[in-house]
């Protein structure tokens, strides 16, 4: 796992909050709550790549397939 990786998810959820807070102010509340929930689906996107190469590099260490 890459410093990268946790720095991407810290701007997602920086951009999302910040846009969430506008959006909620102006009285966009459905909006704002899709906005959070698409923010959640980008971030598990990205753990599950993650998680992809995890998974890959033990089935070669430990010779086992899945």
């Amino acid at each position: 796992m890459d410093i990268s990786l946790i720095l991407k998810i810290t701007g997602i959820g920086l951009l999302i909050s910040v846009s969430c807070q506008v959006l909620s102010k102006s009285g966009r509340d459905e909006q704002s709550t899709m906005l959070s929930i698409a923010g959640i689906i980008i971030v598990m996107v990205l753990i599950i790549s993650e998680l992809e190469g995890l998974f890959s590099t033990l089935s070669r260490i430990f010779g086992f397939k899945i």
